[in-house]
């Protein structure tokens, strides 16, 4: 079996990549580089060149000579080298007749805990977003931000007496809203620095957020651990790092207790599975990023299913709304906050054939938000 042809599928607003063999048999991927997916889409006419003729079933071999060959790194090319990847697992599941998970090590549980993203731009939107989880059956609730989701247009102010309190005092209401029957993962979107992190993680501890998820910049793993050290919340961290070497630097300074590789974007199911298992050895669990299409939802159970320290997915708000379950057939079924893994051959989700035609590709504006003196703010 040979590789023929790599396409590249630019649909709404995602990257999806189908590799093609003289076989008749197929693999979707997607990249996870969602703010480059032009460039990540390069990446992958240059990989392209390598791949035709390729046996697909040689996939840490391509991995190596991929990540490898040219010695350079980044979003855009991780990105494209993860979607190449899952693609080849799903080759190679189809061609085996058995889900990935089966030729990742098996499977470890029959279905996955999620977390359901709440957003709103008002704290009453945030509480609502809540509640109406709960009722929906969701046990968890993330993308959950104690300082709004206020357009990026919008220039931000406060004094950092008011910044605190009033994210305790959004907390306190999240916690009131729905009890202890929902966990709460709280978001920061890396908006703080180390010393306010360490300030608003000793103010809400008292109503047990399941995580703290990306309290400062990821850039600085020494940073990170200065944060975990002083507070009594878990990290959760990692959606922007792309190696296991990188992980491990997080791992060895203590520095988080939940790592959220991107399947995407951390070099695809051979990658992650590599991450988790470094994870494992540090007794940190793993809730993978999945911020993108019902694809990427499918990667990252796949990998759920063969791990044993997997701990709760991210469930992107929209999976069974249009334009998200207009671009795949047979999505994954959900079953009282839970995704049921599947035991349909290689990922168990294809992409429609007018999924194309009927989402064209819609660039991201390039836009991130300022504070009120015009410097640039993290949200």
């Amino acid at each position: 079996m040979r590789i023929t042809d790599v396409e590249i599928l630019p649909i709404d607003r995602y990257l999806f990549v189908r590799v093609h063999t003289d076989a008749g048999l197929t693999g979707l991927g997607e990249s996870g580089a969602w703010g480059y997916l032009e460039a990540s889409g390069s990446a992958v006419e240059t990989f392209k060149r390598y791949l035709i003729g390729q046996d697909p079933l040689r996939i840490e071999h391509h991995w190596q000579y991929l990540y490898r060959w040219s010695h350079f790194r980044g979003a855009a090319i991780m990105g494209a080298l993860s979607a190449i990847d899952i693609a080849l697992w799903d080759i190679a599941g189809k061609h085996f007749g058995v889900p990935c998970y089966q030729l990742l090590g098996g499977k470890t549980r029959d279905k996955a805990r999620v977390y359901y993203h709440v957003f709103g731009q008002t704290t009453e939107d945030l509480v609502q977003g809540c509640i109406d989880a709960k009722a929906a059956g969701f046990t968890a609730v993330g993308h959950l931000t104690p300082f709004l989701d206020e357009p990026r247009e919008t220039r931000y102010f406060k004094t950092h007496a008011h910044k605190i309190e009033d994210a305790i005092d959004t907390v306190r209401r999240y916690r009131e809203a729905v009890g202890h029957d929902v966990d709460l993962c709280i978001e920061i979107h890396r908006r703080l620095t180390p010393s306010e992190a360490i300030v608003l993680a000793r103010g809400i501890e008292q109503y047990h957020p399941f995580f703290y998820e990306d309290p400062i910049l990821p850039d600085s793993p020494d940073a990170m651990a200065e944060v975990a050290e002083s507070i009594h919340i878990p990290i959760a961290t990692g959606e922007r790092l792309h190696t296991i070497w990188e992980f491990e630097a997080l791992l060895t300074r203590g520095a988080v207790q939940f790592v959220r590789p991107d399947v995407c974007l951390a070099g695809g199911l051979s990658h992650s599975k590599k991450i988790a298992a470094l994870a494992e050895a540090h007794h940190v669990q793993v809730v993978p990023h999945n911020p993108l299409s019902p694809v990427s939802t499918a990667a990252c159970i796949q990998l759920a299913a063969c791990i044993p320290n997997f701990s709760l997915q991210e469930y992107p708000k929209g999976e069974g709304e249009p334009p998200k379950n207009e671009i795949v057939s047979s999505p994954l079924r959900l079953e009282e906050g839970f995704l049921v893994v599947p035991d349909a051959p290689g990922l168990g989700i294809e992409l429609r054939e007018d999924a194309m035609e009927r989402h064209p590709y819609r660039p991201r504006a390039v836009q991130t938000r300022l504070n009120s003196d015009g410097s640039v703010m993290d949200q």
